[in-house]
C-alpha cells in the first residue's frame, strides 16, 4: 500500500529539454513527410488525370478509326452486294431465255419425228432413203443435241444462281454484323464521363475465346468480297456463253430446218416430174393398147375373110377328085387349085401374128396396170410429203431467245 502511494519519478531538466526537442523534431518530421506526401499525391493525381485523359482521347481516336474501318468495309460489302444482286437478277432472265429456248425445241423435234414416221408409209420403190430422210434424221439429231446442250447449260445456270445466292447471303450476314458492330462503336463513341448510364461492368476486360485478330477480321470480309467477285465474274462469263449457245443453236436449227425444207421441195418436184412422165407413158400405153386392139380386130377379120376362098378351093378339089377314069387328070386347073389351097393355108398360118399381137396386148395391159400402180405410189408419196409433212412444217419457226 505504501508502494502504491509512492511518488512518480522525477525527471532531470535536461531530460525534459531533450523530450521537448524530440517532440518538436518528431512533429517537424511528420509534418515534412505529410507535406511531401501531399505534394506527391498532387503530382500523382495530376499525372493520372493527364494519363487518363490521354488514354481516353487515344481510345476515342481508336474507336473513331475503327468506325471508319467498319464503314469502309461496309461500303465495300454494300457495293459488292449490289453488284451480285444485279448479276443474279440478270442471270435469272438468261435462265428464262434458256427455258423458253429449250421448250421451243420440242415441237420441231416432234414434227421431224412425225415426218419420219409419215414417210414410212410411202409404198414400193418410193420407200427410199432419200435426201429428205437423210436431212430429217440429221434435223432430229441436231434438235436432240441442242436439247441436251441447253439442258446441260440450264443445269450450269441453276448451279451458278445457287452460288450467286450463297455469295449474296454471306455478304448480307457480314453486312448485318458490320451494322451491329458499327452501331455498338457509335454508341461507345457517344459515351462521356458524364453520360448517365455508364456503370461498372464485372469481367469487362476478360478476352473471350471467340475474339479474332484484326487481320482475321479483314481477311474474313475480304474473302466474302473476293468470293462474290469470283461468282459475279463466273456469272458474267456464263451469260456470254449462254448468249453464244442460244445464237449458235438457233442458227444451226434454222439452217437445218431450211435444208430439210429445200430437200422436201426438191423431192416433191422430182416426184411430180416422175409422176408426169409416168402419166405420159400411161397415155402412150393406152394409145398403143387401142392401136393393138384395132390391129387384132383387123387380123381376126382378115382370117375370117379367108374362110370363103379356102372352102371354095377345097370343095372344088373334093369335087374334081370324083372325076371318072382317065378324066382324073392332074391338069393345070388341078395343079392351080392345089396351089391355091396351099397358098391360102400358108397365108392363114402366117397370121400367127394374131397370137403375138394378143401377147403384146396382154403385155400392154400389164404395163398399164404397173404404170397406174406406180402413179398411185407417186400420188401417195406426194400426199405424204407435200400435204402431211410440208404443211405441218409450216408451223416450225425458230426464234432467237
Amino acid at each position: 500500500m505504501a508502494r502504491l502511494l509512492q511518488a512518480p519519478p522525477k525527471f532531470h531538466p535536461s531530460e525534459w529539454d531533450i523530450a521537448n526537442k524530440m517532440q518538436c523534431a518528431s512533429t517537424e518530421s511528420q509534418k515534412s513527410r505529410s507535406e511531401r506526401m501531399i505534394a506527391e499525391s498532387r503530382r500523382l493525381l495530376d499525372e493520372i488525370e493527364k494519363t487518363t485523359q490521354k488514354t481516353q482521347s487515344d481510345v476515342n481516336k481508336k474507336i473513331e478509326q475503327r468506325r471508319e474501318e467498319i464503314k469502309f468495309w461496309k461500303q465495300e460489302l454494300d457495293n459488292k452486294l449490289e453488284q451480285i444482286v444485279h448479276e443474279a437478277e440478270v442471270l435469272l432472265t438468261f435462265k428464262t431465255r434458256l427455258e423458253k429456248s429449250l421448250e421451243s425445241c420440242k415441237e420441231p423435234l416432234i414434227i421431224a419425228q412425225k415426218c419420219l414416221l409419215n414417210r414410212q408409209r410411202r409404198a414400193g420403190i418410193d420407200l427410199v432413203h432419200d435426201e429428205v430422210e437423210q436431212e430429217l434424221v440429221k434435223e432430229a439429231e441436231v434438235l436432240q443435241g441442242v436439247i441436251a446442250l441447253l439442258g446441260h447449260t440450264l443445269e450450269q445456270t441453276n448451279e451458278q444462281i445457287r452460288l450467286n445466292r450463297s455469295a449474296k447471303y454471306n455478304l448480307e450476314m457480314d453486312l448485318k454484323d458490320k451494322f451491329t458492330a458499327l452501331t455498338i462503336d457509335e454508341y461507345c463513341a457517344s459515351l462521356t464521363n458524364n453520360t448517365p448510364d455508364i456503370r461498372y461492368a464485372a469481367n469487362a476486360v476478360k478476352i473471350e475465346g471467340n475474339f479474332v485478330s484484326p487481320e482475321d477480321w479483314i481477311h474474313f470480309s475480304n474473302i466474302n468480297v473476293e468470293k462474290a467477285e469470283k461468282q459475279r465474274n463466273n456469272s458474267l462469263a456464263l451469260r456470254v456463253q449462254i448468249d453464244g449457245i442460244l445464237s449458235q443453236t438457233a442458227n444451226d436449227m434454222r439452217k437445218q430446218c431450211e435444208m430439210v425444207n429445200v430437200a422436201f421441195r426438191n423431192r416433191v418436184k422430182e416426184v411430180k416430174d416422175a409422176k408426169h412422165k409416168l402419166e405420159t407413158l400411161l397415155g402412150m400405153v393406152m394409145d398403143e393398147t387401142a392401136s393393138q386392139e384395132r390391129n387384132i380386130a383387123a387380123l381376126k377379120k382378115a382370117i375370117a375373110d379367108k374362110e370363103g376362098p379356102v372352102k371354095v378351093a377345097q370343095t372344088r378339089l373334093e369335087a374334081r377328085n370324083h372325076r371318072p377314069n382317065v378324066e382324073l387328070c392332074y391338069d393345070t386347073a388341078q395343079y392351080r387349085l392345089i396351089s391355091e389351097v396351099q397358098e391360102i393355108t400358108k397365108n392363114i398360118q402366117r397370121q400367127d401374128t394374131l397370137a403375138r399381137a394378143e401377147t403384146e396386148l396382154k403385155g400392154l395391159s400389164r404395163r398399164q396396170l404397173s404404170l397406174e400402180e406406180e402413179i398411185r405410189v407417186k400420188e401417195n408419196t406426194l400426199y405424204i410429203d407435200e400435204v402431211l409433212c410440208m404443211q405441218m412444217r409450216e408451223s416450225v419457226y425458230i426464234n432467237n431467245f
